[in-house]
């Protein structure tokens, strides 16, 4: 009896490894290949969106630092509007850059 299933499991686990590596078929593997392109195609979107706002940000964020050393020249009230004016500046672009397609 031991025997008996010690061949069995013998011979599952060969029918196992040959199964591995048998060819699929045509329609198999077209279908498999237009999903792995689909995943790219998406996969690559998605990061050059990701990347287009990162980038749209960090510029944002450097005009902003810019915009903010420039009001330092000025003083009071004219000070204050320059610095409002850089922060709202900086929030609109922030928002653009959250815009999917710009």
């Amino acid at each position: 009896m031991l025997k008996e299933t010690k061949m069995t499991l013998i011979a599952a686990a060969a029918f196992a490894l040959l199964a591995c590596n048998q060819a699929e078929s045509p329609a198999e593997v077209r279908e498999d290949v237009a999903d792995a392109q689909q995943e790219a195609r998406e996969d690559v979107s998605e990061v050059k969106a990701d990347a287009y706002e990162d980038t749209a940000e960090v510029k944002a964020e450097a005009e902003h630092k810019i915009a903010m050393e420039r009001c330092e020249a000025l003083a009071g009230d004219e000070q204050q509007l320059c610095k409002d004016q850089a922060d709202a500046a900086l929030d609109a672009a922030k928002q653009a850059a959250d815009q999917p397609g710009t």
